[in-house]
């Protein structure tokens, strides 16, 4: 796992950077922004001042293609009033959950930045799933139920902050656009009256649904219970009834009361029993609990445990499910077999960050054995923000989906003024990669395709070494990117040794120069580069002549704001002989998410802009290598916004 710090660039010693090819052609701002301008003149004259003296740099003065760093560092905005200090408070930890807060300012003396109504009104994507307003943490419960996909999540219907927690619903018919529901289950007994937390549907053959969720009780101990539709003809599955008996599972001997939640989706074995699993903890090893039952109503707990990692805390938001070996397509829960792999993930309660691990499940012995035994709780699922992930199977596509909650990464203060915290990533289907047999594919379902609206293709751009291109494109804030980049063969083939020990958290970011990276594109920018987010390759080449491939995700100078938290992401990225290097970006507003080589390294990020905002935000290819000229090629298409809204019964 890598550490992610956060780090700023060193200005370039003779300006900023060269920029070649045509400039972006001007445009004017947009309706919203006029409106904002001739409407608001008080906050328009309080912006103003805020933002005078900001250092911008002109686009027009060239640079020196050696360099030690691309892009020049721009300075804080020199601010006239006084602003609050950002005082983090700590969320869901005293109620027996991960943090729920962004703590990143509490060590340090960060100020609320004045962000106002157009920046806040900016961030709101387009096309990500998001309620109308509030609070929204993990994905709970997905599933394709007679002709609708339903979602519920973790809610908070009283505020932009962690607490209060039921859940809400929403369905669809392409997991794309939305219909908000009335909330399924709210806080209304004493099993759950502290927080109806996370849980999972299983489908039975029969049609009949069955919900298991965590409650936190009257005295907040953490207990498993039961819910079922209300009426199985309805196939919105508006009503929701808790079972009587409720709750059907405590802590069992030897668990802390509030180390025992989040079942998974049961999965059917041939002793004619469904079986589920649970994450726990003992001491600081964390554990998956098995149960198994024949009626959901009353449980047994196997012996053993299905997995365990000393030394990783809590597991929260656990999930078990199988992938085939051989077949591109999902598998249902229930499947075991020669033909398959099972794949292990787990949330981490001390990082928040997800893994996974594949392996092979006797359902006999309810044994999974990894098929890495030194691999531990494994593999990032994404290496940006990226949590509580949860996976269902779509029997109607016949693929597995993957939700996963996308906090966010600015200050609290800075939520409750916009009215709403956190969005759901794009659902992405997955995968075994049968080509390297170690990893998953992530990618986004096909139905987010059906957004593309027009399209620009830029064929073998060439970006010399040390220079940045624009790309003339209509506007840079909801985009679909296919990229390819291939590197001079020259400059692999003449490199002895470069950067061997690379890490994307613990370098200086896109201003870290080697001979072969960083390059990619500068994604959510202003014209003058003050504000910018490179998503960027970085190759290591061994004294062997082996090639390392990393990529990244720098935020460190993405936004002005000071109360936003600028970390650098990313990770290894498996690329295979004759593979070109490729990505795929979805920009929604403030929220990029990156699949590169087909899926096998996600980076979720989300960027905050004060500037690099409605026409102002634009995009460029960069290349900060020494040596290396970069030959890009893409595809670019402006996305249309989905269709969410709450459902009105006729």
């Amino acid at each position: 796992m890598e550490d992610t710090l956060p780090c700023s660039y060193s200005p370039l010693p003779n300006g900023p950077p060269t920029i070649e090819g045509p400039l972006d052609k001007r445009r004017p701002r947009t309706k919203a922004t006029l409106i904002i301008f001739s409407g608001l003149l008080l906050l328009l004259a309080s912006f103003l001042a805020i933002t005078i003296g900001v250092h911008r740099n002109s686009h027009n003065v060239h640079a020196n293609e050696n360099d030690e760093a691309l892009l020049a560092t721009s300075e804080p905005p020199s601010v006239s009033i006084p602003l609050e200090p950002v005082h983090p408070v700590s969320r869901g930890v005293s109620a027996g959950v991960s943090e729920k807060s962004n703590l990143a300012f509490a060590d340090h003396n960060a100020i609320s930045y004045p962000w106002n109504n157009s920046m806040l009104s900016w961030q709101r994507t387009s096309f990500h799933f998001q309620p109308e307003k509030n609070w929204m943490n993990d994905p709970n419960g997905p599933m394709f139920y007679k002709g609708w996909y339903h979602f519920f999540y973790q809610y908070n219907p009283n505020g932009a902050v962690w607490g209060d927690i039921v859940w809400g619903h929403a369905v669809s018919t392409d997991l794309i656009h939305w219909l908000h529901l009335p909330l399924a289950m709210v806080a209304d007994q004493w099993y759950d009256i502290n927080g109806v937390w996370t849980g999972s549907a299983t489908v039975l053959p029969n049609g009949e649904v069955v919900m298991l969720y965590t409650g936190s009780t009257n005295e907040s101990v953490q207990v498993q219970n039961l819910a079922y539709p209300a009426n199985l003809s309805d196939p919105l599955l508006i009503d929701w009834v808790k079972y009587s008996d409720n709750p059907v599972l405590l802590p069992p001997p030897g668990i802390n009361k509030n180390d025992f939640r989040d079942p998974t989706t049961a999965w059917y074995t041939s002793d004619g029993k469904w079986k589920f699993a649970i994450g726990s903890r003992v001491n600081t090893t964390g554990i998956t609990l098995v149960y198994h039952t024949k009626d959901f109503k009353s449980y047994e707990r196997l012996d053993g445990l299905l997995h365990s990692v000393p030394g990783t805390g809590m597991w929260e938001c656990v999930d078990f499910y199988p992938v085939s070996k051989t077949a591109g397509k999902g598998l249902d829960t229930s499947v075991t077999g020669p033909g398959v792999k099972h794949v292990m993930k787990t949330s981490l309660d001390n990082d928040r960050q997800d893994y996974y691990a594949l392996g092979i499940y006797d359902e006999k012995t309810d044994t999974w054995v990894p098929d890495n035994p030194n691999i531990g709780i494994g593999i990032r699922y994404d290496y940006g923000i990226f949590y509580a992930s949860k996976t269902f199977y779509d029997e109607q596509k016949e693929r597995r989906v993957l939700w996963g909650w996308i906090g966010e990464s600015d200050s609290e203060f800075a939520d409750m003024k916009k009215g709403w915290a956190s969005v759901q990533g794009i659902p992405r289907t997955v995968l075994l990669d049968t080509k390297t047999g170690s990893n998953l594919l992530q990618w986004p379902v096909e139905e987010v395709d059906s957004l593309r609206l027009s399209g620009k293709e830029f064929d073998k751009v060439e970006v010399k070494a040390g220079s940045v291109v624009p790309l003339d494109i209509v506007s840079a804030t909801q985009l679909d990117i296919v990229a390819e980049f291939e590197l001079d063969k020259e400059a692999l083939e003449r490199t002895a040794q470069s950067n061997v020990e690379f890490s994307c958290g613990n370098s200086q970011g896109a201003a870290q120069r080697g001979a072969l990276g960083p390059f990619g594109l500068l994604i959510l920018a202003d014209e003058s580069l003050s504000e910018q987010t490179p998503v960027y390759f970085y190759i290591a080449k061994g004294t062997d002549g082996n090639l390392t491939t990393f990529f990244c995700v720098d935020q460190s100078r993405s936004s002005e704001a000071t109360d936003v938290n600028k970390q650098i992401h990313g990770g290894y990225v498996p690329v295979l002989k004759d593979e070109k290097l490729s990505v795929r970006l979805l920009v929604d507003h403030s929220i990029v998410e990156s699949f590169v080589q087909g899926g096998r390294t996600c980076i979720t990020s989300r960027v905050y802009p004060t500037k690099a905002i409605y026409g102002a935000a634009r995009l460029f290819l960069f290349n900060n290598a020494t040596e290396a000229t970069v030959t890009s090629s893409l595809k670019i298409w402006q996305m249309n916004s989905a269709f969410i809204h709450p459902f009105r019964a006729k």
